[in-house]
């Protein structure tokens, strides 16, 4: 026995003083973070900056930290685990099979391939040998735009099922003198409200606990900036958001040592999920960008990522549309609808989309309190059905898209009646509604079925359908899943799997009908994450299209997301003149939620000179590189530019902000960014008002360098409160 346990203890010292060895670097072009096995083999982060320009002294690294597993190893560590030498907050928690809560995780090997010429996967190792427990830590990072994807892989060979009580995705450590986060709370009409503050001892956690409008109280996007307040231009950021359609959380975590720990992954909130033997659980990635120059180039470089690797179509094509939404709400007949067609016609739009209401029959979708999960054309209101539609919109030049809510059901409906069992709710308990409705049960694969069945049924039976609008309102009250109690698994499954039930869902949707543009809303901003990116081609933000709060939101929207995949609408929300709220919506992708014929003459003008002008600079706005000049948190004005990629073309907005008496813009001109110093650009104004006069000079020359050091005045004042500039390289 003695010579067994000598024989183990000089294998596990050999493995030891072979890990030390080790060091595991995770590199972008700008960045470098390097992982390194202490001597007890526990994996740990040792730099986290800069890419060192010798790859030999690397190890010189690891030397600098104490490689006993004291306060700085538990702080540093790469995965944190609990039951044994942790007294921080832990990434992952566990009851083993046999009742015990310890893990131990040891570093046993890793893996490096590159997956493309841009990118590479690093997959690490990890291993609790006494209980046959392992972990797998993926590293994923873009080179050019300095991204990294990560999440973890958790399985066990025990004979018996695993707790898992805790799983985070990501694990991350920070050096440095402070810490700033930002973050957006979120309410219905008042997405992306901006929080910024200074980390102190002890833990900052942001969280979800909704389920479905997951973001509906809390966005998960987040700033984090090392040493200074975050800055456009200078400093090191953190960009980042978890890709996880559900309830997420954050720790932020100061250590005693004043650095930063960083822990996300899935809210474990009622989610403990029991892992059988062989079994392999998947967290969902944390997706982050890194800086040493600032927020300005973090979402740049955020922005190509998104739309060269994530985003359905990224670097393709958007319609421009007109909703009836605004114009008609529920209350609309087949004659209504086609007369709208030709407002659609008229604007110059490309689409055409019918919103809620026009569906069931029993339960007649005549407002929000009944018929959701009915989706049979409503005969009253649509006698020759969806497909006629299709036709008379094709015959007026224009495409036809439709809303549809699959995830949802009224009580008052014929689903609800024949299908009890599909519904979340608490049986024994009073139903609680969200906007007079429940979630159905998308870990149930008739469920799923059925959702896959109404997006089906409609591009079956109208081929030349061109656009779906999905939206998601409620929230899941009374969690509790019929499925999931027949099939006697635990009811903590069921966040968890409600959205890989609904990712299921996408993806049959994606393999029968890969290229149709669908538009992902909740209420407004409640969903926008980089999973559901793989699927829809654009997200609605805001149910609020007031503009003046459109240019905050946008802006904070800005840092995450490319403008391609930004919804912007022109209401009558606000009583700004058209002109400002066209600007600002021009900003994203295009739409109108007004009824055009009813526009006074140079309204109706302007609007279609506007569209015009979108589409003559709209490939710049999707695709192009974005830069902030001029912060309305801080200013009178906001100014933002998009700039081509070879630079040759730029776009420039600029919006009053402040209203109040004789307040103006800046009388100092502003300076643009991104373009080429040697070249000769002009500039010229657009979407000038009918009548009115630009104080632009058009046939002016201006070299790249004046532009950017001096600027142009844009000239901005109440009566004149957006300006549209449009720079073009003098060839």
């Amino acid at each position: 026995m003695n010579r067994i346990l000598l024989i183990m203890f000089c294998a596990l010292f050999a493995v030891g003083l072979q890990a030390q060895d080790v060091i595991v670097p995770i590199s972008t072009k700008s960045n470098l973070m390097l992982l390194h096995p202490s001597r007890e083999g526990r994996l740990n982060t040792v730099y986290f900056g800069e890419p060192l320009q010798n790859e030999a002294e690397y190890k010189d690294v690891a030397s600098q930290f104490n490689l006993r597993d004291n306060n700085a190893g538990i702080y540093n560590a790469a995965y944190t685990s609990a039951g044994t030498w942790n007294l921080v907050e832990p990434a992952i928690e566990v009851v083993q099979s046999d009742g015990n809560t310890s893990l131990e995780l040891k570093y046993v090997s890793h893996t490096q391939e590159k997956t493309d010429d841009n990118a590479m996967l690093t997959v690490i190792n990890l291993e609790d040998a006494l209980y046959q427990f392992e972990v797998k830590l993926f590293y994923k990072a873009w080179t050019d735009e300095n991204v990294i994807e990560q999440w973890t892989e958790i399985e066990h060979n025990q004979k018996k099922a695993v707790v898992l009580k805790k799983f985070a995705s990501a694990n991350l450590f920070f050096t440095g003198n402070d810490f700033y986060l930002t973050t957006y709370g979120n309410e219905w009409a008042k997405e992306m409200q901006r929080n910024e503050e200074k980390l102190t001892r002890g833990i900052k956690s942001i969280d979800s606990k909704l389920g479905t409008r997951a973001y509906l109280l809390q966005s998960p996007n987040f700033i984090l900036s090392l040493d200074n307040e975050a800055a456009e231009n200078t400093g090191t950021v953190v960009l980042g958001q978890l890709a996880w359609s559900s309830n997420f959380r954050y720790d932020f975590e100061i250590d005693s040592h004043d650095n930063l720990r960083f822990i996300a992954g899935i809210n474990p909130f009622a989610s403990e999920y029991t892992l059988q033997p062989g079994e392999t659980f998947k967290t969902p990635s944390l997706v982050y960008v890194v800086s040493h120059k600032g927020t300005g180039e973090a979402s740049r470089n955020l922005h190509s990522w998104a739309r060269d690797y994530r985003v359905l179509d990224g670097n393709g094509e958007r319609l421009t549309l007109l909703n009836n939404w605004e114009a008609t709400y529920f209350d609309f007949d087949e004659n209504k609808i086609t007369a709208l067609f030709k407002d659609a016609k008229s604007l110059g739009v490309d689409l055409f989309l019918l919103d809620d209401g026009w569906f069931a029959n029993k339960y007649p979708r005549n407002s929000d309190n009944a018929g959701l999960g009915d989706w049979q054309e409503n005969k009253a209101k649509l006698p020759n059905g969806i497909g006629h539609l299709v036709s008379e919109a094709t015959k007026e030049g224009i495409k036809f898209g439709i809303w549809i809510e699959p995830e949802m059901v009224n009580p008052k409906s014929e689903l609800y009646e024949n299908h009890l069992d599909w519904v979340i709710r608490q049986p024994e308990r009073p139903e609680k509604y969200f906007r007079n409705q429940l979630v159905l049960d998308l870990s149930n694969p008739e469920v799923q079925d059925f959702v896959f069945g109404i997006v089906d049924k409609l591009f079956t039976d109208s081929p030349e359908l061109a656009f779906i609008k999905w939206d998601c309102n409620s929230v899941i009250y009374n969690a509790h899943s019929a499925y999931l109690e027949k099939k006697n698994i635990p009811q903590t499954h069921l966040y968890i799997e409600y959205t890989k039930g609904l990712y299921k869902v996408m993806e049959r949707v994606r393999e029968k009908y890969p290229e149709v543009p669908i538009m992902m809303c909740s209420g407004g901003g409640g969903r926008g994450d980089y999973e559901l990116f793989k699927y829809f081609t654009e997200f609605w933000p805001s149910d609020d299209t007031d503009p003046l709060e459109r240019v905050f939101m946008q802006w904070n929207y800005s840092y995450f997301f490319p403008s391609i995949v930004t919804d912007c609408h022109v209401t009558d929300w606000s009583k700004l003149p058209l002109k400002y709220r066209v600007d600002v919506a021009s900003m994203g992708k295009l739409g109108f939620d007004i009824v055009a014929h009813e526009l006074n003459e140079k309204d109706l003008q302007f609007a279609q000179e506007a569209v015009q002008n979108y589409n003559s600079f709209k490939d710049v706005v999707w695709h192009g590189d974005l830069y902030r000049l001029v912060n309305p948190y801080e200013n009178n004005f906001a100014a933002l530019m998009y700039v081509s990629k070879d630079k040759s073309r730029a776009v420039v907005f600029n919006y009053l902000v402040n209203f109040r008496y004789m307040e103006t813009a800046s009388r100092l001109p502003v300076k643009f960014a991104g373009l080429d110093g040697n070249k000769k650009y002009t500039v010229k104004e657009l979407n000038v008002y009918p009548g009115a006069r630009s104080r632009i000079d058009s046939t002016k020359t201006y070299s790249g360098d004046f532009l950017m050091k001096v600027g142009v005045n844009p000239n901005m004042s109440q009566r004149n409160a957006s300006v549209i500039l449009e720079v073009n390289e003098v060839k």
